[in-house]
């Protein structure tokens, strides 16, 4: 598999790499969202957290996105004055595939960004990074996110008893290289390597 990109520019999204001078703008994204977090993100229970901590865990992500162990990205409004989630392209998912996650500010929810972002980044992971498979693991019963993997043409393989985290179950969707619908093949999308070349 080769790396994902450093940086995604989208019609409406910067998605990028965190890197530790992003802590005011997530602990702004996570301290004004925690109530609409708190149902689906068990990490979010933990939070608030102090400036330090977001600036330990960024160093945490970009230590990870450069050694090639996982892929965190931060998802910005167009000028990046402002986070509106957070997204990954994760390698928990065994060879030749990878795993989308995702999770929006309350404040930029409803307005298609899962679904543009999860678009751009499963196109990154057939065209760039190579892999055959594209999964996202969804809690049944949150509607809203259900509908991005729907709208993009996954298929629904299966719902996994108790899988995530807190004895929840688990809507698994994939998605094959071969099989990549419109929705996918049309994003549009730029991407750049670590130093600012364009790869895509």
């Amino acid at each position: 598999m080769v790396a994902p990109p450093y940086r995604i520019v989208t019609p409406r999204l910067v998605i990028r790499c965190w890197e530790p001078r992003d802590a005011p703008l997530l602990k702004n994204a996570l301290d004004t969202s925690l109530d609409h977090l708190h149902a689906w993100m068990p990490w979010a229970r933990e939070e608030p957290k102090p400036l330090e901590a977001k600036v330990e865990l960024l160093r945490l992500f970009r230590g990870k996105f450069d050694l090639d162990q996982d892929y965190v990205y931060g998802m910005f409004s167009p000028d990046e004055g402002e986070a509106l989630g957070g997204s990954g392209l994760h390698t928990r998912v065994g060879d030749d595939a990878l795993e989308i996650g995702y999770w929006i500010r309350a404040s930029a929810t409803r307005q298609g960004i899962a679904t543009e972002t999860a678009a751009a980044l499963t196109r990154v992971a057939f065209e760039l990074c190579g892999v055959d498979r594209v999964e996202l693991h969804i809690d049944p019963a949150n509607e809203a996110s259900l509908g991005v993997p729907r709208n993009l043409g996954f298929t629904e393989e299966a719902t996994l008893r108790r899988r995530l985290p807190v004895a929840r179950d688990m809507v698994v969707f994939t998605l094959f290289r071969d099989e990549v619908p419109a929705p996918i093949a049309a994003a549009a999308l730029q991407a750049y390597d670590a130093a600012g070349s364009r790869v895509l």
